[in-house]
C-alpha cells in the first residue's frame, strides 16, 4: 500500500491531535508551525478547563466530537502523563433545561432541590503540556514538527490538514478555498492568588459565550473569566475594562475574590467563523486533497482528540491499523506556567 505524504498546518493543540493519530498508523506526516513553538496562540491562552459537553446542543457535529474526546481521552491523558484534576463543576440557578439537555447527550449530571446543578465530569488540565505531549508522542511515532515554517504558498502533499487556527481561512484561500472565514474572539482572564474554589463555577450560558467562569488552576490559583469580544485584527492585549467586566460577574459566583486584585491578567484569541459557520470539519469541495480542521471555538481543547479521530477519517486512513500509543518527552515548556507563557512571549507581560 503506497505511503501518502501528510503535511499538518498548525502546531496548537489540534493540529498536534491530528499529527499523532495519523502518525499512530505508520503514516509520514510532516508538522508545520509558524511559531517557534507549539501551543503559543490559542491553545496557550484558553481556561485549561476540559468540558463534558453537558452544555453543547445535541446533534451538532462540535457536540458530537466533545463526546467522542471525552471517550477517547482518559486513556490519552495517563499514556502521555498529562496532569488532569477531575474536579467538577457547579451551576447555581435554574439548571433544569441544562439537565435535560447533559443528558440527551449522555452526561452525568446531579440536579438539586434548588436548581443548582453539579456536573462531576468537569476538570482542569495544563493545555499547553497537553499539547506538547501530543507532539511529542507524534514525533516518538515517526512525525517530524518543522517550525518557523509559516505557509504563505500552496502545500505539496498529497494530504493537507489546515488546523491553523486564526490563519486557516488563508491557508485555504492559498489552496482556492474560500468557503469559510474566521475572525479573532478575544476572552480576557484574571488571575488571582486567592486560595481556589473545590469546583469550577459555572453561570448559566448563552448562544454566544459560557460567560464568565471561576475556577482552580493545577498551580492553585483563582482565574475568573473570559470576556467574549470580537475582533477583525489580532489583539492579544487585556482591555483596562476587562477587569470591571469580569469582577463584577465572578465575585457574584465566589465572593472570595470581593476586594481582591488580579495578580496577572491574559487574553486568548479563539478562532470563530463569521456568520455562525463553525467546527469547519470536512474535505474542502475545491482542493479534494484539503481537509479543514478550522473555525474550532473556545472547546477546541475538550474536542481535539475526537476532531482528529474524524480527520482520519476523513482522510480515507481509518482502515490502517493503529499502533499503541507511544509517549515522548515533551521539552519543557519555559516561562513559568503555562497562563502566562504566550503573554511573556508576545512582551505583555
Amino acid at each position: 500500500m503506497s505511503q501518502p505524504r501528510v503535511v499538518v498546518v498548525g502546531g496548537g493543540v489540534v493540529g498536534t491531535a491530528c499529527a499523532l493519530a495519523i502518525a499512530r498508523r505508520g503514516i509520514g506526516v510532516e508538522l508545520r508551525e509558524a511559531n517557534g513553538a507549539l501551543a503559543l496562540m490559542a491553545s496557550g491562552t484558553n481556561s485549561g478547563i476540559l468540558h463534558t459537553g453537558f452544555d453543547s446542543k445535541p446533534g451538532e457535529l462540535e457536540t458530537a466530537l466533545i463526546l467522542r474526546a471525552a471517550e477517547l481521552r482518559p486513556a490519552v491523558l495517563e499514556t502521555l502523563g498529562v496532569p488532569f484534576v477531575r474536579c467538577g463543576a457547579v451551576m447555581a440557578g435554574d439548571g433544569a433545561a441544562l439537565a435535560e439537555n447533559a443528558r440527551a447527550n449522555g452526561v452525568e449530571v446531579e440536579l438539586g432541590e434548588d436548581g443548582t446543578l453539579v456536573v462531576p465530569g468537569e476538570g482542569i488540565t495544563d493545555p499547553v503540556a497537553f499539547t506538547l505531549a501530543l507532539g511529542a508522542a507524534a514525533v516518538a511515532h515517526g512525525a517530524s514538527i518543522k517550525f518557523g515554517a509559516r505557509v504563505d504558498r500552496p502545500v505539496n502533499a498529497d494530504i493537507i490538514i489546515n488546523a491553523a487556527g486564526l490563519g486557516a481561512a488563508a491557508v485555504a484561500r492559498l489552496h482556492g478555498d474560500a468557503a469559510y472565514d474566521i475572525h479573532p474572539r478575544k476572552g480576557e482572564f484574571l488571575v488571582f492568588d486567592v486560595p481556589p474554589p473545590e469546583r469550577i463555577l459555572l453561570p448559566v450560558p448563552t448562544a454566544v459565550t459560557k460567560g464568565v467562569l471561576v475556577f482552580p488552576t493545577l498551580d492553585g490559583r483563582t482565574v475568573a473569566g473570559p470576556t467574549a469580544v470580537d475582533l477583525d485584527y489580532a489583539d492579544w492585549t487585556v482591555r483596562p475594562e476587562a477587569r470591571g467586566e469580569i469582577l463584577e460577574k465572578a465575585v457574584a459566583m465566589y465572593p472570595a475574590l470581593d476586594g481582591a486584585e488580579p495578580a496577572f491578567a491574559y487574553a486568548g484569541l479563539r478562532p470563530t467563523g463569521r456568520r455562525g459557520v463553525n467546527y469547519v470539519v470536512e474535505r474542502s469541495v475545491v482542493e479534494p486533497r484539503l481537509i479543514h480542521a478550522a473555525a474550532i471555538r473556545s472547546t477546541g481543547l475538550t474536542a481535539s482528540l475526537g476532531i482528529a479521530e474524524r480527520v482520519v477519517e476523513l482522510a480515507g486512513l481509518a482502515d490502517r491499523e493503529e499502533a499503541p500509543l507511544l509517549a515522548g518527552a515533551p521539552p519543557k515548556a519555559a516561562g513559568g506556567p503555562w497562563w502566562r507563557r504566550t503573554a511573556d512571549r508576545l512582551g505583555l507581560s
